[in-house]
C-alpha cells in the first residue's frame, strides 16, 4: 500500500507544478514571502538517522523554546505528504541536513534538498557517518526524470559547498554534535533576526 502511494507521489506532476508556481511567486515578490511557521527544517533519511541524531536534534530546539520541524514529530495521519513538507520547507527559517550513508536513494531526501537549496535557505548540513565527496544521486533513472536526476545533483553539489558538522558514529559523542548544531542553529537565526 505505501509503495504504491509513494509511485503515486512521485509520478504526481501536481506536486512539481505546486513546487515551481510558488518558488517563481516568491522570487517575483518579496512581499509575497510565507508567515513563518518553523524556526528549522530537519531534512533526513529516517531509515539512518531519526530514532538518533535527528530526534535528539529536535528535542534539544524545543527545549530551547525554538519551532522546528521534523516528519515524525509534526505531521499526522491523513496529511498529504508534500503538500505539509513542502510547506513546511518553504516556512522555515533555516534548514538542517543530516547526511547520512543511504540519504542519497531517497527520493523523499533529495526532493526536499532541492526544495531547500531552490528556495534559498541557510543551510547547516551535518554529514554524519558520510563524507561530503561520497555524496551522488543514487536513484535510478527508472525511478526519476533525467530533469529531477539533475535538480538533485545541482542541490547536492550545493550542499556539498556548505561549511558543516561531521559526526563519526564509531569515535564521536552524538550529545556533542547536538548541542554543537543546535548552537549554530541558534547563531544562524539571530543572523537573520538582525539582518
Amino acid at each position: 500500500m505505501i509503495s504504491s502511494v509513494f509511485n503515486f507521489m512521485k509520478q504526481s506532476k501536481t506536486a512539481q507544478l505546486n513546487n515551481k508556481l510558488f518558488l517563481d511567486l516568491l522570487s517575483s515578490s518579496p512581499s509575497a514571502k510565507p508567515k513563518v511557521l518553523h524556526d528549522v527544517f530537519i531534512n533526513h533519511r529516517g531509515s539512518d538517522t531519526k530514532r538518533t541524531i535527528a530526534t535528539l536534534l529536535y528535542d534539544n530546539l524545543k527545549s530551547r523554546n525554538l519551532r522546528p520541524f521534523l516528519d515524525c514529530k509534526n505531521m499526522k495521519p491523513g496529511d498529504k505528504l508534500f503538500d505539509h513538507i513542502n510547506s513546511a520547507i518553504l516556512t522555515s527559517k533555516v534548514a538542517v541536513t543530516v547526511f547520512s550513508p543511504n540519504y542519497c536513494d531517497s527520493y523523499f531526501c533529495l526532493h526536499e534538498l532541492a526544495l531547500i537549496m531552490e528556495s534559498r535557505k541557510r543551510v547547516i548540513p551535518i554529514f554524519c557517518d558520510i563524507k561530503p565527496s561520497q555524496l551522488d544521486v543514487m536513484i535510478e533513472r527508472v525511478t526519476c526524470s533525467d530533469d529531477e536526476i539533475q535538480r538533485f545533483r545541482w542541490a547536492l553539489q550545493e550542499a556539498k559547498d556548505i561549511v558543516g558538522l561531521t559526526f563519526d558514529s564509531y569515535k564521536g559523542n552524538l550529545s556533542e554534535v547536538v548541542t554543537i548544531a543546535s548552537d549554530v542553529i541558534v547563531e544562524r537565526l539571530v543572523e537573520l533576526e538582525a539582518s
